[in-house]
């Protein structure tokens, strides 16, 4: 049963949630093994994290579907209420940071009433990435951004559904191959014959008619929440389940009255078709019916409000272009913008002309368009917005890696993204395969070391740089340093002043070992910056068999705040 509450009463809600822990799946059984020791903390509109920047807000938005209207109440809200800045998430959300304690009456009030908010209790779980051109060109197999809307009301109708974790995430491919890497737990990917490929994790496909792809994602969500009952360790992710206490998708559509229609379609198209190519670049792309769409990205993932009204008034003239019959399209497709999971934005429904003048407008404003650096380039939020970053990444990222290779245009060509964190948890890093720059404090931490994050990564393997300088020199496997501005809490901190920070540089594979990459002998700043220009552009068949070196270590100590 969906909520009705009137407004007034979700703003009482507001402080009460904020101090809420999230419902618990079930009571764990005695003696079971814990996946999750604390309950899910991902923040939301009514659920607001607390951070060393002020308090941080997540806009959900199913397919990264927005109106005008809605964009307009995120720009309202981070201009009167934030920091003046909306971040893009890897989830094709918008975040707001640097929100007074205070302020949860007035944001949820704000977002209620431009329809951000269809059900309180329902808010965090939400999370459905669609591909972003759906509907607007005329690739894919089905409209898939109809197939968001639908998950969504189903969603929030139901009960049960509340209780899953605000990580559980929904992909929906309309058969390009764009967003069916991106590690969901629900998967359905479009395919010929009005038919839709379900997967849940890694899990054996089903095909069902495409009609009933919004209800097959929901059973799917469903026999995942019985199993984690059943499991009882608190897990978020499908992948988090233990081996005996697996989901039973079949039974579940079974249930829910979806029929399975037949073999999977041949070639499979469960996995990643297209991959990188298949994502939206910057520029002006083609639409449906004559018209064209503007793609752009943030700078490091977040716009600032002017940045975002920019884009909004582009929305706004395709509203006005659609109204005067001079530009067609499907569901959703003008009046309104796309937040892509890659940090991008789509502006849909304008003509030709008005869409290259848009685009030069907003490249003057300092959005990413094909001819800017540091596309593909993200971060984390970094110091001094959060107190685990042992720097602050976000300057380091903008002064050494937001210009590309001069051989390219953007990771959009080719090149794989990058993401600077500034500790091991890594927050908001890319699904696949990816660049990772990670910042480490102390000498002891700073050889590359692959095995944080991937246990079949040896610490010792390498492989021989693509850049001319780095194959030049004898390489090892060594942390550069890049001017940092650490605050003495990091845990490399010594009683002799500030911490010592530098970067660990390792290309993450989605299959295979991950890639620690040598650097040249000395390492400077500009070292670091042209290794990670190399990092993008290696691919797996270029990379010879891993060589050992000792390790050497180069650092630089971080200024003090």
């Amino acid at each position: 049963m969906s909520d009705t509450w009137r407004p007034e009463d979700r703003i009482k809600t507001v402080g009460m949630l904020a101090d809420m822990s999230p419902p618990a799946l079930s009571h764990r059984p005695a003696g079971m093994p814990s996946t999750r020791e604390r309950a899910d903390a991902c923040p939301g509109v009514l659920r607001l994290h607390r951070a060393e920047d002020g308090w941080v807000a997540r806009v959900r938005t199913p397919g990264g579907a927005l109106t005008s209207g809605q964009a307009e109440a995120l720009a309202t809200a981070a201009e009167q209420l934030g920091d003046g800045r909306i971040g893009l998430t890897s989830r094709g959300n918008a975040e707001l940071r640097g929100l007074a304690e205070t302020a949860g009456p007035q944001l949820s009030a704000l977002f209620d009433a431009a329809g951000l908010l269809p059900s309180p209790r329902h808010e965090r779980v939400r999370n459905i990435i669609a591909s972003p051109l759906s509907g607007l060109d005329e690739n894919g197999h089905a409209d898939v951004q109809a197939w968001a809307a639908a998950l969504d009301a189903l969603l929030c109708a139901q009960d049960w559904t509340a209780e899953l974790s605000g990580r559980f995430l929904f992909v929906l491919d309309d058969g390009r191959g764009d967003v069916a890497g991106l590690g969901a737990d629900v998967t359905l990917h479009a395919a010929p014959g009005d038919r839709a490929i379900l997967r849940m994790g890694a899990g054996p496909p089903h095909v069902v008619a495409a009609s009933d792809a919004p209800h097959a994602a929901l059973a799917a969500a469903q026999a995942f929440h019985t199993a984690a009952q059943a499991a009882g360790t608190g897990a978020w992710r499908v992948r988090e389940l233990p081996a005996d206490h697996q989901p039973d998708v079949a039974a579940a559509l079974r249930a829910a009255g979806v029929a399975v229609t037949g073999p999977v379609p041949v070639p499979e198209v469960g996995g990643v078709a297209g991959g990188r190519s298949a994502r939206p670049g910057p520029g002006v792309l083609p639409g449906r019916g004559g018209t064209a769409v503007v793609s752009v990205f943030a700078p490091l993932g977040r716009l600032s409000v002017v940045q975002w009204r920019l884009l909004v008034g582009a929305s706004g003239m395709a509203g006005v272009l659609r109204m005067a019959g001079m530009s067609g399209g499907s569901h959703g497709s003008v009046g309104g913008l796309r937040i892509t999971p890659w940090r991008g934005v789509l502006v849909p429904g304008l003509a030709s002309d008005e869409a290259v003048r848009r685009l030069r407008i907003v490249h003057a404003a300092g959005v990413l368009t094909p001819c800017s650096p540091g596309l593909g380039v993200s971060a984390c939020t970094g110091r001094p917005g959060c107190a685990k970053s042992r720097t602050d990444v976000r300057s380091d990222a903008a002064a050494l890696t937001m210009a590309p290779p001069a051989e390219s245009t953007g990771a959009h060509e080719g090149l794989l993204p990058v993401h600077w964190s500034g500790c091991e948890r890594r927050c908001g890093h890319p699904q696949g395969d990816w660049v990772d720059v990670v910042a480490v404090a102390g000498v002891a931490d700073a050889p590359n070391r692959a095995s944080d994050i991937a246990p079949d990564a040896g610490s010792d393997s390498a492989f021989a740089s693509a850049s001319a300088s780095a194959s030049a020199s004898a390489s090892v496997s060594v942390s550069a340093s890049a001017s940092a501005s650490a605050s003495g809490s990091g845990s490399g901190s010594d009683e002799a002043g500030p911490p010592v920070v530098g970067y660990r540089v390792t290309v993450r594979r989605a299959a295979g070992p991950d890639l620690p990459v040598p650097l040249p002998v000395p390492v400077p700043d500009t070292g670091l910056a042209r290794a990670v220009a190399a990092a993008r552009g290696t691919t797996p068949a270029a990379v010879p068999a891993p060589t050992a070196h000792p390790p050497v270590t180069t650092t630089k100590r971080a200024r003090s705040q």
